[in-house]
């Protein structure tokens, strides 16, 4: 089978699958519930599951041309030896859980649930095969492969995934770019085309002033413009950026308190062409926006496929850190109340949601069409780590609908559609995310303002010792200064005031922030020390060990915090 055959004709329109794929740097920053295993629980649950479904496309003569981002500090705890080696441990223990939980269902006459848990010891023996004899124990490998042999597109993003409109500095956005670039650069050996906003969040040319702190206003360039002078030829942003309207908001149903979203005029672009900007020198870079029809089937629990009930609960496990047994069932119904999983009859219904979203991608292109007489584009961006993790049939949905595209309606990559269909308008964009109410309250507000008070007084900090020690640099110094910038790059994630702000990882993500402002400011105080001679044996020590928790980035380059004219 091929997955992009037509029957002939012109397609009505082509369909841009993105998958975002993301974590905050969590080697050696604890294991569970919160810390190492999430990268773990990714990989086991979604990184292979879906290398798995692209290489069976593959593998049957189709190809699937969906375009896959993986942040840079997601490929560098990747291509860690850490997690290489630490992986298969975590493998084996799930799989020795689920043993376990087999041998307790036989004992007490439970074979339905022995079933179960004889499928999670497959799983897991699964994945710990694949991990060492298909891929290698290189998962970055695969999908470079992939990438090389014209399948899948791989884009990069901010190198720790910084909140590019609320970072304090101009300097630090460039840093985020170029750490991006770099990463991308010797990890998959070639230039990115296209780019992932962190959190979508899009900032035009403006003057601006932090939200916190003393006031300092400047003019401010746009993040196009710090894009396209790295190469990138394009990037993603949510729907109301170019269509106006209400905000729908991606984490919405996260979050306690919601931000008040602002109604915008419709603009009258549609979602659906891909539009370009312009930047301060005349080139041009492509803007692609979500697709709001589609995207919602899959991202929404109360109106999409997931909260369906035939689907594994996330929510309900056997024992702390346990494996799931159950059943959505009902969405409200308590946890105790959930009725056991009947695997063959999820598979069945993430199918069938397959149909149904490959119906309405096509129905979304005739329309747009029938309209405009132009072949459109519906963009389908989704968080990687709801296929496989939240969502456990996610990889079988997305196989189907891989195999189910065809006649006039064609799958490409970001890049492949753009030289099909170059854009024709040039439009302007407002300032915005894909938060909840479409702008930065998710990540700025009354629970986070200390988080970013503590950026912005690490950003100047850092790049003052930066001009300063360009004039005293010696060995020790640049040293310091190198793990400095790797301090401030992991401080400024935009993971943390997420976490903070939806509760689900509060104590977690405090702690992280307060850990890298401590080392910062250790590490801040030693460059601000006379370089000469040996470094005292506790600094040395501490300054070792850190530079082996956090080590993300071995190519950085303080020249990166330069300037960004």
């Amino acid at each position: 089978m091929r997955t992009s055959a037509r029957r002939g004709g012109r397609p009505v329109g082509h369909l841009v699958l993105v998958l975002h794929t993301h974590l905050p740097w969590v080697i050696g920053h604890g294991r569970g519930p919160h810390g190492q295993d999430w990268l773990n629980e990714g990989a086991a649950e979604c990184y292979l599951p879906i290398l798995r479904v692209l290489d069976r496309i593959v593998e049957d003569g189709g190809s699937p041309r969906i375009t896959i981002g993986i942040t840079p500090v997601l490929s560098e705890m990747l291509a860690s030896p850490k997690f290489r080696r630490d992986f298969p441990s975590y493998l084996d223990e799930r799989r020795g859980l689920a043993l376990r939980d087999r041998e307790e269902f036989e004992a007490i006459g439970n074979p339905l649930a022995a079933r179960l848990a004889a499928s999670w010891e497959a799983f897991y023996e699964g994945a710990t095969r694949d991990f060492g004899e298909t891929y290698g124990h290189d998962l970055l490998a695969a999908f470079s492969r992939l990438q090389e042999d014209g399948h899948i597109e791989v884009i990069t993003s901010a190198g720790t995934h910084g909140y590019l409109p609320l970072l304090g500095r101009d300097e630090s956005v460039e840093a985020q770019v170029q750490a991006g670039v770099s990463s991308y650069r010797r990890h998959f050996r070639r230039a990115p085309r296209g780019f992932w906003l962190p959190e979508c969040a899009y900032r035009p040319a403006t003057s601006w002033s932090r939200p916190t702190g003393a006031a300092r206003t400047w003019n401010r360039p746009g993040l196009e413009d710090v894009l396209i002078r790295h190469g990138l030829r394009y990037f993603f942003v949510d729907t109301h950026l170019v269509a106006g309207g209400t905000p729908s908001g991606t984490y919405g149903e996260l979050l306690e308190a919601q931000e008040t979203a602002e109604t915008r005029a419709a603009t009258g672009l549609s979602p659906n062409d891909a539009h370009a900007l312009a930047t301060r020198g005349r080139k041009r870079i492509a803007v692609f926006a979500r697709d709001p029809k589609s995207s919602v089937q899959v991202w929404s629990a109360d109106y999409g496929y997931p909260g369906d009930g035939a689907y594994l609960e996330f929510h309900r496990k056997k024992g702390e850190g346990g494996l799931r047994y159950w059943r959505v069932t009902s969405r409200p119904l308590p946890l105790d109340d959930k009725a056991p999983y009947d695997p063959n009859a999820a598979a069945a219904r993430a199918r069938a949601h397959a149909d149904h979203f490959v119906a309405t991608v096509r129905e979304t292109l005739r329309a747009h069409h029938r309209a405009t007489g132009r072949t459109g584009v519906v963009v389908a961006p989704f968080d990687t780590e709801l296929f496989g993790h939240w969502w456990f049939e996610g990889p079988v949905w997305l196989e189907a609908v891989l195999r189910g595209l065809h006649g006039d309606v064609t799958p490409a990559t970001a890049s492949e559609y753009l030289l099909r269909s170059p854009p024709s308008s040039m439009i302007t964009l407002p300032e915005g995310s894909w938060g909840q109410g479409g702008g930065h309250g998710v990540w700025l507000n009354d629970d986070t303002r200390w988080i970013w008070d503590l950026v912005y007084r690490a950003e100047d900090a850092f790049i003052d010792q930066v001009r300063e020690g360009a004039r005293r640099r010696g060995n020790r110094g640049s040293r310091v200064l190198t793990q400095l910038a790797r301090e401030l790059l992991l401080l400024e994630a935009s993971d943390w005031p997420f976490l903070v702000t939806t509760i689900s990882a509060r104590d977690y993500a405090e702690a992280r922030v307060k850990f890298h402002t401590a080392a910062f400011d250790r590490l801040l105080a030693l460059a601000r020390t006379s370089v000469a001679g040996p470094m005292p044996k506790g600094d040395e020590e501490w300054l070792k060990e850190l530079e082996s928790l956090d080590s993300p980035f071995p190519d950085i380059d303080l020249g990166w915090w330069a300037g960004s004219a």
